[in-house]
């Protein structure tokens, strides 16, 4: 298979493929809908996709042209997830089943699935129990970020949920500290990150929105001494994760 087909291996094309893909309860990322289809069969293929809760996007039809690589995609198609996603209880239990204390990445609105495969590989190296990202706005597991966790998908657990702040209350409430990467923060080495914990990592141009950011039990930053401001996120994410492990594992 080449490399192009390959790119594509993750979408479902026209209207019975869809719905049958949303009936049986496949992890679907996304339905698209050509701009201006608003035809009888879509609409009903769209609502079952509301009932699920499956993030709807409207594009041009040159895209779904594009996409389903010269197949009859009558207007509708939709994204499918590389793997099923697990549930943030799935993650506590993994690191319940480890006997140790929960480490989870969480990611806020972070839409490059290419960063987003990079941390889910850095979180299999350092031996996080899971990601968490969000339903919408947020990259998911398609082709394109399990190509780029090199594999790793198939051992970390990912979460997706509707809210992150609700998410971060409640892991707060199982005794998980959270802290938020961010630039007016302490020094992440000179931060306590040993025990449960969570580290936030935002979007890549915003950043962790302000409501996820008042939810964090604290903030670190890393040091910055070029011309620009930000890291990349997944870089970001890897130099926070190997901290907490060095912590762990440090005598």
């Amino acid at each position: 298979m080449d490399e192009q087909k390959k790119k594509h291996n993750d979408v479902i094309v026209g209207r019975n493929p869809v719905s049958e893909a949303i009936k049986s309860g496949r992890a679907i990322e996304s339905v698209l809908v050509a701009r201006g289809n608003k035809s009888g069969a879509v609409s009903v293929i769209l609502a079952k996709a509301r009932e699920k809760g499956i993030v709807i996007k409207e594009v041009d039809p040159k895209k779904l042209d594009y996409m389903s690589g010269g197949a009859v995609h009558q207007g509708v198609a939709a994204i499918a997830a590389v793997k099923e996603y697990s549930t943030v209880e799935d993650i506590l239990a993994v690191a319940e089943s480890r006997g140790e204390d929960p480490f989870i990445i969480i990611l806020d609105e972070l839409e490059d699935p290419h960063n987003l495969g990079a941390i889910i590989r850095t979180a299999e190296c350092v031996g996080a129990h899971g990601v968490i990202i969000s339903q919408r706005r947020s990259a998911g597991l398609t082709y394109s970020a399990g190509k780029a966790s090199a594999g790793a998908v198939e051992y970390v657990k990912v979460a997706r949920v509707v809210n992150i702040p609700n998410t971060i209350d409640k892991l707060k409430e199982r005794g998980i500290w959270v802290y938020g990467a961010d630039m007016d923060g302490g020094l992440y080495t000179k931060t306590n990150l040993k025990g449960p914990i969570a580290i936030v990592i935002g979007n890549e141009g915003k950043g962790i929105g302000p409501l996820v950011l008042k939810k964090c039990d604290g903030v670190v930053s890393l040091p910055m001494n070029g011309k620009i401001n930000s890291l990349n996120a997944s870089v970001a994410a890897g130099i926070l994760a190997y901290e907490v492990l060095r912590q762990r594992t440090e005598r």
